[in-house]
């Protein structure tokens, strides 16, 4: 007879979602949207289909625990209180992810399924709202409510920009330059 958790979770059965979790994410970072399937995700945890399939039904089921875990574990680093180094470091951050590799394989599984179903929209609302989150907060504890969304916009959107479309690295003298840019359209230029 097993012990329980305390939550009342049979350990084996807490330790099959970890596992089970932990190779769909790696998957989907490592080689995309396309490879997380029941079939794949079975064999890299060393569990059956069955038992993958009767956790996460569909292979929506599996990219929301994904997105979940790539959420709940997204570092960030820890604002100062001066408004263009949390912003500039942040960014920077931001934009190390992006020249992993991993996050362009989230966010273009994500952005080539938007629209084909509310979940799949929601997910990226999620990673968006969980990768920005420290972000907007710097902003929000020091710019007018109403400059706070489009300057999250402009800086985020312009290292993305930068990263995954032009394929050019957002080095730190382009972040800081962005910083700038975006700073002095709200007024807040050259205070910090």
């Amino acid at each position: 007879m097993g012990t329980k958790e305390s939550d009342g979770v049979d350990p084996r059965v807490l330790r099959t979602r970890r596992d089970v979790v932990d190779a769909a994410t790696e998957l989907f970072v490592t080689e995309g949207w396309s490879v997380v399937t029941h079939a794949e995700v079975a064999r890299r945890a060393g569990y059956s289909k069955a038992t993958v399939y009767a956790h996460w039904p569909t292979r929506l089921d599996l990219m929301r625990a994904s997105i979940g875990k790539i959420c709940d574990e997204a570092d960030h680093p820890e604002p100062t209180g001066d408004l263009r180094a949390d912003l500039v470091r942040g960014l920077v951050d931001f934009a190390e992810d992006l020249a992993g590799g991993h996050l362009d394989r989230v966010l273009g599984g994500l952005l080539e399924r938007s629209g084909s179903d509310p979940v799949v929209d929601e997910l990226r609302r999620r990673l968006y709202e969980a990768g920005t989150r420290s972000l907007e907060g710097v902003l929000r504890s020091h710019l007018p409510e109403v400059d706070v969304e489009p300057s999250l916009a402009l800086l985020v959107g312009g290292v993305l920009t930068r990263g995954a479309f032009q394929g050019r690295p957002a080095t730190e003298e382009f972040v800081e330059d962005l910083v700038d840019r975006v700073l002095a359209s709200t007024g807040r230029g050259e205070e910090g």
